[in-house]
């Protein structure tokens, strides 16, 4: 997070905090210069009354220089120079009047009065400078024209203590100046870093509220969804009943049936068990919501499920003038997995390689053995269906658009579900499409 501060904001700031230690300046002497005229009473009773009115003269006129300055926005500087200017020449008046025996009081408060002034002050140490040299300048004019001492004698007697405090005091304001203008800086950068955290907050809310609303619209769509595969399960249940006891009634009189109507008879009950067993796991709502679905493993030759896949497409492919090859192994090779799932991802990609290929192609179904892995492919020579496109129904899930009218719609749902059961089930799926064709490629362990 950068934050960045304009010169307009600086001096805005600046200025406040400046006419914030001009405030205390001014009501400090307000309240407190009158108050030395108890230091005049003691040290000075013969003229403490007059300069009493002095004092409060001089009061006055500060606040209501104050107020002017304060009404009509002018520089805060200039205030101070005249409202020190007037202290000083009531203290060089003074320090050159008095007694000599008392003269070392006056000079200490004055000193005091100017060190207050620069411990206070906001300002560049050049202004502290001006205000000194003119209070020696006063202080030289009204010693040649009021004071009878020699000068060693007034140095002697408490000058040369103002003068040390009132050079050592023009170092402070510099080092304030610096100190306080890098703590303004801070505040700003701080104030607008909290303005940005607040604004920022404020999007965190009303992004968290977007998604408490998204996350109520995806649960009334699940919940939707789950009726749906609640109504649409108890449907499909009852259809593949009737499709189970329509064909045990043809089982019950295979007397009749030829060899071929009894192998289709025998190939509708398996689809049927296989469709109730998937049903089952899809009507398990309990399954649909955990991280994982249980599978039904257990050890099966899959060379047989690949050749029982097979057997049961050919029919598909050949009323597309399709020729399927079998190089499947006849040896059995024995794996762990969930057989209905693992027939159902064969079943996805071989009817979809059907599916795409083009009419008199050839469609070759291997199996082998390879690093102690069953090795399934699917090597189609025909017109490429495209990576691109391969890619979109293995991973996305969506409708593709037909490149010709002579290509069939691609939804590319079989193909996605079947790259999802081989990674549930432990299995890798890989696939290609380029100019030599389409390639398709999946791989099981196998049981020792």
């Amino acid at each position: 997070m950068f934050v960045q501060i304009s010169k307009e904001e600086y001096k805005k700031e600046v200025l406040k905090k400046a006419w914030y230690q001009t405030n205390n300046i001014i009501w400090t002497i307000i309240f407190l210069y009158p108050i030395f005229s108890i230091v005049d009473f003691i040290y000075a009773n013969d003229i403490w009354l007059q300069f009493f009115i002095v004092r409060i003269i001089t009061v006055l006129v500060i606040y209501g220089l104050y107020s002017l300055f304060q009404g009509k926005k002018y520089n805060y500087r200039t205030l101070l120079h005249i409202c020190f200017l007037i202290l000083s020449a009531t203290y060089a008046v003074l320090c050159n009047i008095v007694n000599l025996q008392v003269q070392t009081i006056y000079f200490l408060i004055y000193a005091a009065i100017l060190l207050f002034f620069n411990l206070q002050v906001f300002w560049e140490s050049v202004n502290s400078i001006i205000q000194t040299l003119a209070a020696l300048l006063l202080l030289a004019v009204f010693y040649n024209t009021l004071n009878e001492n020699t000068l060693d004698l007034v140095i002697s007697n408490g000058g040369q203590f103002f003068f040390i405090i009132a050079f050592i005091s023009c170092l402070i304001p510099n080092a304030r100046y610096k100190v306080i203008a890098r703590d303004v800086r801070s505040q700003i950068l701080i104030e607008k870093s909290n303005e940005q955290l607040k604004e920022q907050n404020r999007d965190i809310n009303e992004k968290n509220n977007i998604i408490d609303r998204q996350y109520e619209q995806l649960r009334k769509l699940d919940d939707q969804k789950n009726s749906f595969i609640n109504i649409a399960g108890h449907d499909l249940k009852n259809l593949i009943g009737s499709i189970v006891m329509s064909n045990n009634m043809l089982k019950e009189e295979d007397y009749r049936l030829s060899s071929d109507q009894k192998e289709f008879a025998n190939y509708i009950s398996e689809s049927a068990e296989k469709m109730q067993y998937m049903l089952n796991k899809l009507m398990d709502v309990k399954e649909i919501e955990s991280p994982e679905m249980k599978f039904n493993m257990e050890i099966f030759d899959i060379n047989a499920e690949v050749m029982h896949v097979f057997k049961g497409l050919i029919e598909t492919a050949q009323m597309k003038n399709i020729h399927l090859v079998d190089n499947i192994l006849k040896l059995p090779l024995n794996v762990k997995l969930d057989r209905v799932f693992a027939g159902q991802v064969f079943q996805n990609l071989l009817s979809n390689a059907i599916k795409f290929s083009q009419t008199n192609n050839n469609i070759k179904v291997i199996t082998s053995l390879q690093r102690q892995k069953f090795v399934f492919e699917i090597i189609d020579e025909g017109v490429a269906i495209g990576q691109q496109e391969l890619d979109m129904m293995f991973n996305k899930l969506k409708t593709l658009n037909d490149a010709s009218a002579s290509i069939e719609s691609r939804l590319g749902l079989g193909l996605s579900i079947a790259k999802l059961m081989t990674k549930e089930l432990g299995g890798e799926l890989m696939y290609r499409s380029d100019d030599n064709g389409n390639y398709f490629r999946v791989e099981f362990y196998v049981i020792n």
